[in-house]
């Protein structure tokens, strides 16, 4: 008798742990989070060294290469208007150097869309590919590369989606600031004054503090988007709420993770870009290059991780514990293999004994 009901109680005390853990997790501060992130990148390094090679990789060298080649084309087109200066209007150089500079023009914009569309496509997938992974891992589900990459594509349709709804909200965002800055302008005359200046800094620092806000929204959006049957519009009001109570943490995080970015941009920029003209050994300049796309990849994966663990906090702290089994099915819905009952088939009051 004793046997049997500890083997009918034995679920109830692991939900009963599961909870407690979930529970606790709203206690995590900022090194907390960071120190759980370690912990699942070091234990689970296999499967993320190859999300890393497939997709996280490529995203930094494009990052770090754009800078390099858009360097290289800005400075040739303005070697080419230096030269069209010299020039006398009318002659055959002149009419060629006009239509060498809109070809580089061309070009340089052309170049800036392809990036913009690499980099998008290699984010999405990358998050994509992290927050499932953990997700998995999260669920106690097996969790392959393959299995990874053949569900990332199906993902990524829904943080599309998030992220055409983001945009939207930042141009409606940035051109209330900008109608708010065309009236400023028209409505102060004197613009040395103290109280212009003031005013100014506010409403500048109001445009920054909302932006900074509407992105940390949008990362955590993105996490909703993949582990929640929520995506879009809706994703981002569910984001807000979560993010409440939290805000302190997230804030801090964002600042941290972007100064790093800023600190590896101004050393790639230092002794890569501007190199030659630091007089710079190639081996020098190729040693920082590489230093810095070890260190913006290592950064773009923990960014990752940190802000999948961020909604586990944040769903704690707000006391909407996660059931692992409804979790796991809505990641086997990615696979095809399972169809979401509905509330008809599942009649949990009624058991034969």
């Amino acid at each position: 008798m004793a046997a049997s009901y500890f083997i009918l109680s034995l679920p109830l005390l692991l939900r009963a742990n599961m909870d407690r853990e979930q529970e606790e997790m709203q206690f995590l501060g900022l090194f907390g989070i960071y120190k759980e992130a370690y912990k699942i990148i070091i234990r689970w390094r296999k499967i993320f060294s190859q999300i890393t090679l497939a997709l996280i990789l490529p995203l930094a060298f494009i990052f770090l290469a754009h800078k390099e080649i858009a360097n290289i084309l800005f400075w040739k087109i303005l070697h080419t208007e230096f030269e069209l200066k010299k020039t006398k209007a009318g002659t055959r150089k002149f009419h060629y150097l006009t239509d060498h500079i809109r070809s580089e023009w061309i070009t340089y914009y052309v170049f800036q869309a392809a990036y913009l569309a690499f980099v998008l496509v290699f984010s999405l997938l990358s998050t994509s590919a992290v927050v499932y992974t953990i997700a998995c891992i999260y669920t106690g589900r097996d969790v392959t590369f393959n299995k990874v990459m053949s569900v990332v594509p199906k993902v990524w349709k829904r943080l599309i989606v998030t992220f055409l709804s983001t945009f939207v909200a930042f141009f409606a965002y940035n051109a209330v600031a900008v109608l708010i800055i065309i009236l400023w302008f028209i409505a102060v005359w004197d613009w040395e004054s103290v109280v212009a200046a003031i005013t100014f800094h506010v409403i500048l620092l109001t445009y920054v503090v909302g932006f900074v806000y509407m992105t940390i929204i949008w990362q955590l959006a993105s996490v909703v988007s993949v582990l929640e049957d929520t995506y879009g519009f809706k994703a981002m009001m569910k984001s807000k709420d979560l993010i409440k109570g939290k805000m302190l943490v997230s804030l801090a995080i964002f600042f941290k993770l972007n100064f790093s970015l800023v600190v590896i941009q101004i050393v790639f920029g230092e002794h890569v870009l501007h190199g030659r003209w630091h007089r710079e050994s190639f081996g020098s300049r190729f040693g920082f290059g590489i230093l810095c796309l070890l260190l913006l990849f290592k950064l773009i994966l923990f960014g990752l991780v940190v802000q999948t663990i961020i909604y586990f906090v944040c769903k704690s702290y707000h006391h909407e514990n996660i059931d692992k089994s409804n979790l796991s099915e809505h990641l086997e819905g990615y696979l095809g293999d399972y169809k979401p009952l509905d509330a008809k088939d599942v009649q949990l009051e009624h058991y034969e004994v």
